[in-house]
């Protein structure tokens, strides 16, 4: 039982229940939760929304090309390449945010044709060590172009 729940029921009210719809997020991933990558488990019952791209406002890094992180800034950002979800709260809560690095967190972000998304982004402090990504086919051109070379 949450604090919310116990003040509702100690005010003789009742919170109201959401609708499925309600419960549903839109979440943009760019690394290991893609398609094919090694966290895209929670993600494969979700409603795939298509491959999209951010508004310019993003640096992207690599950690120990392990995974990506999205970094905003004002200045130097450029469009990075994603795939967008239609995802339940209780998905990305139980399944899909435990599988996050601890160098990431989730937050809200600008996709290309302006509207919002949820997504990770590399914590502020976190970036000690990151190699930038600057391959315009994203986390997966940046991982081809290291095995490559």
């Amino acid at each position: 039982m949450t604090d919310l729940t116990t003040a509702a029921d100690a005010l003789g009210a009742t919170l109201p229940r959401s609708d499925s719809r309600s419960d549903i997020v839109r979440m943009f991933v760019n690394g290991q939760a893609m398609t094919g990558g090694s966290i895209h488990a929670p993600l494969a019952g979700a409603e795939f929304l298509g491959p999209v791209r951010t508004a310019p406002r993003y640096r992207f890094w690599s950690f120990r090309d392990e995974f990506p992180g999205l970094e905003p800034v004002t200045t130097g950002g450029w469009s990075v390449p994603g795939e967008l979800y239609a995802v339940s709260y209780a998905v990305l809560r139980d399944r899909l945010l435990p599988l996050e690095p601890p160098e990431l967190e989730l937050t809200v972000i600008e996709l290309a044709d302006g509207s919002g998304s949820l997504s990770m982004r590399v914590r502020p402090d976190a970036l000690a060590g990151a190699v930038e990504i600057r391959h315009p086919d994203g986390w997966r051109g940046h991982l081809a172009s290291r095995k490559a070379g």
